[in-house]
């Protein structure tokens, strides 16, 4: 079953430059406190989408032209949230349920930590403070963060897809790749995604096979008020 889905957002996701990497809910909640759990049996297949480099012009700049008139908050969150809504189409028979990245609970807490989900689903390693053994850092506060095997840091970490009614229990576990495999180098990492995280320089921290266009660099780096004038959408439509 498992492997039906996951054909089918590949086949829906992949001309998009969106990645669906599998998951049982259970891999998740094992390694986070219980205030972040998905409220899921352990054995509940779910999906962590990742967006690509190539997402920008395969998805995002097609969804603008179209839905131009219809855009009226982050561009980029609203044609995932469009896109993944189309995939939900495709399981008539299922309940699907998506989150995103950006949703908040109540509580102020996120619905999913991202970087976790992509971690226990194989997708992308997820560098933390507990993989360095010589921590320099003392009492400084270090933030952790993802690289794709492929991608380095030119990727984001968009939603969950998760199938309440298919449960998985042989679902084997991938390990991610651990690409940054050095203490040298994830020292280097941690120092410039925590103290110079402008500059994109820990996004290869390992040699990439694609990597974000200029257009795309200069969009990431425009402040989100100004963006939707680089899309050549008026600022009315914010």
């Amino acid at each position: 079953m498992e492997r039906r889905v996951a054909e089918q957002l590949r086949s829906a996701l992949g001309p998009l430059g969106l990645e669906a990497h599998a998951f049982k809910v259970g891999w998740y909640n094992a390694v986070l406190q219980p205030a972040f759990h998905l409220p899921y049996p352990d054995d509940t297949l779910a999906f962590v989408v990742l967006s690509t480099p190539s997402m920008f012009d395969k998805a995002l700049k097609p969804f603008v032209n179209k839905e131009r008139l219809k855009i009226i908050r982050d561009p980029v969150d609203q044609c995932v949230s469009h896109h993944l809504s189309r995939v939900k189409e495709k399981f008539p028979d299922q309940r699907v349920d998506v989150m995103f990245d950006y949703e908040m609970l109540p509580s102020r807490k996120p619905k999913f930590l991202a970087q976790t989900a992509a971690h226990v689903a194989g997708a992308a390693y997820y560098y933390q403070r507990k993989d360095v053994k010589l921590d320099p850092w003392g009492k400084k506060k270090i933030f952790g963060v993802c690289i794709h095997p492929k991608y380095g840091g030119w990727f984001a970490i968009r939603g969950l897809l998760l199938f309440p009614d298919i449960q998985v229990p042989f679902l084997e576990q991938p390990a991610p790749v651990d690409c940054v495999s050095t203490e040298e180098k994830r020292i280097e990492l941690l120092e410039q995604f925590n103290f110079h995280w402008q500059d994109g320089r820990y996004r290869d921290i390992i040699e990439v096979k694609e990597k974000y266009s200029e257009e795309q660099k200069a969009y990431f780096a425009t402040p989100p008020a100004e963006r939707f004038r680089l899309l050549g959408l008026s600022q009315e439509a914010q």
